[in-house]
């Protein structure tokens, strides 16, 4: 009777494991940047800090994000909406600095991968994706980076931790 009780018990601490493991893989696409909504703190290079703050938006089917890296007083804001005609999520980047970026892509092995190309002042074809990895509800990691060999190779340009914000 003892080893019912326990094989019972062993089974019930297991379930909210199975539910989550369930409930994640099986959220809808519209849904795979919800890990994201939040107040967040950011650190890169050991010692450089920012904010991210990311809400939903427009009836919930935008998330809006609002990056601050005050140091080096640059502000980034993005728009990102699943577009169901091509299954991709779709993100729009604009910054304080002049810069407009567009990026596609999807959940992919538990990450979220976004990319893009463009051709540089050279004529070079230049690939640039973001990876959002390691993705838990408390803390995410964060890396930009390019290729420009048509993505073969990949260098990494910046790495981002996000910690959520108490």
């Amino acid at each position: 009777m003892k080893i019912f009780y326990r094989i019972s018990l062993l089974l019930l601490l297991a379930l909210p494991f199975r539910f989550s493991a369930a409930q994640s893989s099986t959220i809808s696409p519209d849904h795979q940047f919800d890990f994201w909504i939040g107040n967040w703190d950011l650190t890169w290079n050991d010692t450089s800090k920012g904010s991210n703050t990311i809400t939903l938006e427009m009836n919930n089917r935008v998330v809006y994000e609002h990056f601050k890296d005050p140091a080096n007083n640059y502000l980034g804001w993005s728009w990102s909406v699943y577009d169901t005609v091509s299954n991709r999520w779709k993100q729009t980047w604009v910054d304080n600095q002049g810069a407009y970026l567009d990026f596609v892509g999807q959940m992919q092995d538990g990450k979220m991968i976004l990319e893009r190309s463009f051709t540089n002042k050279k004529g070079t074809l230049v690939k640039q994706r973001m990876i959002f990895y390691n993705i838990t509800k408390n803390n995410f990691d964060w890396n930009w980076e390019n290729s420009t060999d048509g993505g073969v190779n990949w260098k990494l340009a910046w790495k981002i931790r996000y910690v959520r914000r108490s």
